[in-house]
């Protein structure tokens, strides 16, 4: 049997007792000196276990006098990086992740319906404006257009919905970032399907926020893999 290393050990006792509250978000952890006495651990090992949970996200390191570790509890973002490790790990297509996006972007339009605030709204409408402002830019389109996806999501104040969202989102528009994938008649359609989902959003009518979507993202997905046949790019870091 393999015996697991004691900072990974340390790591564990640590992670459960962030997790289960014990350790509240924003609180510090005990100094190291003091968790190598009520551990009986060396100081190259809780160092070795902090690192582990920075990494995984779950405390923040702060330098200096007022430094330490402090806790942070897992949030979109941490989940985002996770699901972004794995798409680029697993060198996933870019047609799965535009079928990912068609079974999971209408209900997010649906829940957002329902739960939009007007904060929502105006992330929206700001994101729109964007689409408009960017007159041509490719790299400014496609940030306006993650932007205002993510926005859909976030309005839904689904949290794991959210997380997969930002990390789909970002991993096409790197699979995207090129003239020949994104036209101009793409990004005026685009900006119409935007605005009439947008509208059902509003107008808190959830069934056809989920039916505008659909057919928004599943247009979208055609016309981006049409180009040239090509349903197999390699994901690049952005």
């Amino acid at each position: 049997m393999k015996v697991p290393k004691a900072s990974d050990v340390l790591a564990g006792e640590l992670r459960e007792r962030i997790l289960s509250g014990e350790f509240a978000e924003n609180t510090q952890l005990p100094p190291e000196r003091e968790l190598v006495v009520q551990t009986q651990m060396s100081r190259t090992t809780v160092r070795e276990a902090l690192r582990i949970l920075e990494v995984q996200g779950l405390i923040r390191i702060k330098a200096g006098r007022a430094g330490g570790a402090f806790v942070q509890r897992p949030g979109e973002q941490s989940m985002a990086a996770s699901v972004a490790l794995l798409i680029r790990g697993r060198q996933i297509r870019l047609a799965a992740l535009h079928e990912t996006r068609e079974a999971i972007e209408p209900f997010c339009a649906q829940l957002a319906a329902a739960s939009r605030t007007d904060s929502d709204l105006g992330t929206l409408d700001a994101a729109n404006q964007a689409i408009v402002d960017a007159e041509g830019e490719l790299a400014a389109f496609l940030q306006a257009n993650v932007d205002w996806h993510i926005a859909v999501a976030t309005a839904s104040h689904n949290e794991l919905l959210t997380g997969l969202m930002i990390a789909l989102s970002r991993a096409i528009y790197t699979a995207t970032a090129t003239e020949g994938f994104v036209d101009e008649q793409v990004r005026n359609t685009t900006l119409r399907a935007h605005r009439s989902v947008t509208r059902a959003i509003k107008d808190r009518d959830a069934d056809a926020a989920a039916r505008r979507m659909a057919r928004h993202v599943h247009s979208y997905a055609e016309s981006v893999l049409a180009v040239e046949e090509r349903t197999d790019i390699p994901l690049e870091p952005a």
